[in-house]
């Protein structure tokens, strides 16, 4: 398959993602409206959509995330990318880039698709990004750390655990040398420890 073929899978993929979402949206967001973002600016500045509260009209903007390689599958975890390669070049990954607008991510897991050409069900959980960045700053795991001290990133593979976080429930990192060509370095985070950190909370 065609690198060409594998982005128009992928674009497929989102379109019917998102039709499945804005399903779930418009079932469960009983104080906000939400507008579908269709800019590609927009887009690459982390704002695929839009919540906007209908009483006082504050707007927030949602990036949705989702596990498209793990379709019928129920993982506990997410990964928030941090680093990754181009042109050989280390760039920075999506979850601190300041150039974003993100005020939430949209994590959808738990995509199934029991009818062909479908997805069918989903969870979606709500992270506060900027919370999340800032108990990460706390705990040690700032932008500049994790870059100092993973600057040969890439010759790694696989996971690796940091003192700041507990492998079991919490976190972890993991490199991905062998099986994706952005070699990215990735965080590892327990939905759990999300929600029970009050950084997140289950929409669905």
């Amino acid at each position: 398959m065609t690198l060409k073929s594998h982005f128009l899978s992928d674009l497929e993929k989102e379109k019917k993602l998102a039709a499945l979402l804005d399903g779930c949206y418009q079932k469960h967001l009983r104080h906000y409206d939400f507008i579908r973002v269709h800019d590609v600016k927009r887009q690459r500045q982390g704002v695929d959509v839009i919540f906007r509260n209908k009483k006082t009209g504050k707007e927030y903007f949602i990036d949705e995330k989702a596990q498209l390689d793990y379709i019928n599958e129920d993982l506990p975890t997410f990964a928030f990318e941090l680093l990754y390669v181009k042109d050989g070049g280390q760039k920075q990954g999506w979850f601190f880039d300041k150039s974003k607008k993100t005020d939430f991510y949209a994590l959808a897991t738990a995509i199934f698709s029991d009818e062909a050409g479908l997805y069918t069900s989903c969870k979606i959980t709500l992270v506060n990004r900027q919370k999340l960045i800032s108990l990460l700053v706390e705990k040690g795991l700032s932008q500049h750390s994790l870059r100092s001290n993973f600057a040969d990133f890439t010759e790694n593979h696989g996971k690796s655990t940091v003192a700041q976080l507990n492998e079991k429930t919490e976190g972890y990192l993991y490199f991905s040398k062998l099986n994706k060509a952005e070699r990215p370095l990735n965080l590892i985070l327990k939905l759990d420890f999300l929600k029970d950190n009050g950084l997140a909370k289950r929409l669905v």
